[in-house]
């Protein structure tokens, strides 16, 4: 069949969702699909099979479309470090630290591995159903874009614009995407999608009507408000909820500035018995937790530095006081030690920063990044998850660890209340969730995996309902 490109108004117009969506599609009609995206940015990322890491949404997409995800997926990953600079991850590796000024610089050297990994993925599967990034309305970036209209004419893939009525003026969005782009990159769109429509169908006709009028495009369909899709990972730190759940068991998270891998609580969030609580800057830690979660983060000492500035330090300590307990993922476990040495670097500016001290260990910092999937026992359940990190932690509370991978992870404290794991994804197990929640007396009976099995078929025949499949897929090429 060939590739199709969906491409957005703007950011967070649910274009993951319509790529994974439609990636279930094609796997349900028989059609072998693979899901792509030339450049992502996201602080959410996901092993790959071969050890390399790749945005979360390409796993989703992948796991969608009934394959294993590749670094082929995903070529470019930039991974937030400040307001200013990002990691840039090629192929799964990490390549070079960068400023947003100096990135530009490297698209020519990045378009080559992009369409190094899109060719595989081309030879190897019937369809390549492939994301663009923001928007193609971004004029600015054009001239070394390698994520939207510089990828679709160097590739010759045809694009499909999806704009978001939800958020309002989306008859200014395609046609005012029309206006400002280059007439060759217009003549690379075949077509539009209008997504989370809600309400009376029948009131937006005439608007579609005017959108392929004013444009010339064909209307492939509008899609109505999925609210399911809540129950999907999400991976823009921008998607967190607040609040989930109303169980008995409160969960509370702080919202770290530079928070990574998130979704390793999406399984708690769904829980009945479970109340998770993501906390924003400017709050305290709730006083009624039982439990906090420190969650992973891009920058361990920057977000040791922001989590003291919003007194989150105090707050748990003192919720620690009151008999609560606590778990660190990742960075969140780097935290909870005695001190993260980073002296050439690795990870931000030098030097060393003292940790939060409830677990008596120490991190450092080194070149190599440790990136693999795992397995192993906790809590005397199978356990998987996977590991992506920089740094190695030792000290007397190894001597507890939280896991057997099947080498030790982790750390607990004496008193066994605070402890931290490199694992993520633990959760998603439902054997290991139900016992890790059973000590508080939550009893679990949730089936979390086969749970975003079921709503992505649902998605799949959203899709279908409402959108011309048959012509959509006629555009690949």
């Amino acid at each position: 069949m060939g590739a199709l490109m969906i491409q957005g108004t703007g950011s967070n117009v649910g274009k993951s969702l319509l790529v994974a969506g439609l990636c279930r599609v094609a796997r349900l009609r028989g059609i072998g699909v693979a899901p792509f995206k030339p450049q992502n940015m996201s602080n959410n990322a996901a092993v790959t099979p071969e050890g390399g890491e790749i945005g979360r949404a390409q796993a989703l997409q992948a796991r969608a479309a009934g394959i294993s995800p590749s670094v082929d997926m995903n070529p470019v990953l930039l991974k937030p470090e400040t307001d200013r600079a990002a990691q840039v991850v090629v192929q799964g590796r990490a390549m070079a630290r960068a400023a947003a000024a100096d990135y530009s610089a490297l698209k020519a050297q990045l378009m080559g591995a992009v369409l190094d990994s899109f060719a595989r993925l081309r030879a190897a599967h019937e369809l390549v159903l492939v994301e663009g990034a923001g928007s193609p309305a971004e004029v600015n970036l054009r001239a070394r874009d390698i994520a939207n209209m510089g990828f679709a004419r160097a590739a010759d893939v045809p694009v499909v614009l999806a704009g978001d009525i939800d958020r309002g003026g989306v008859i200014a969005q395609i046609v005012g995407t029309q206006a400002v782009i280059d007439p060759a990159d217009a003549a690379m769109i075949r077509g539009f999608v209008i997504n989370r429509f809600r309400g009376d169908p029948a009131l937006f006709d005439a608007g579609r009507a005017f959108i392929a009028a004013r444009t010339g495009w064909p209307d492939l369909g509008m899609v109505p408000w999925f609210a399911d899709a809540a129950l999907l990972p999400a991976e823009d730190a921008v998607d967190l909820r607040r609040a989930a759940g109303a169980g008995g068991l409160h969960i509370a998270c702080p919202m770290l500035s530079r928070i990574a891998n998130f979704d390793d609580l999406d399984p708690l969030a769904a829980e009945p018995g479970v109340r998770l609580t993501m906390v924003p800057p400017g709050r305290a830690l709730p006083g009624d937790a039982d439990m906090v979660i420190l969650p992973g983060t891009k920058s361990t000492r920057g977000d040791l530095a922001f989590l003291r500035q919003q007194g989150w330090d105090t707050d748990l300590a003192a919720h620690l006081r009151r008999g609560g307990r606590c778990l660190g993922i990742c960075g969140g476990y780097q935290m909870l030690g005695r001190w993260v040495h980073d002296l050439d670097g690795h990870d931000g500016d030098p030097g060393s920063t003292p940790g939060l001290g409830f677990l008596d260990v120490e991190t450092r910092m080194a070149a190599d990044k440790r990136l693999v999937r795992s397995r192993g026992t906790a809590l005397g359940q199978p356990i998987q998850g996977y590991e992506i990190h920089m740094g190695r932690s030792e000290g007397p509370d190894c001597a507890r660890p939280f896991a057997h991978v099947p080498a030790p992870d982790g750390a607990t404290s004496p008193d066994g209340r605070v402890a931290g794991t490199y694992l993520h994804g633990l959760f998603s197990d439902d054997g290991f969730r139900a016992a890790w929640l059973g000590q508080f007396g939550v009893v679990s009976a949730l089936e979390y995996g086969a749970g975003i099995e079921a709503v992505l078929d649902r998605l799949a025949a959203h899709l279908e309902a409402h959108l011309d499949i048959d012509r959509l897929f006629a555009l690949a090429r």
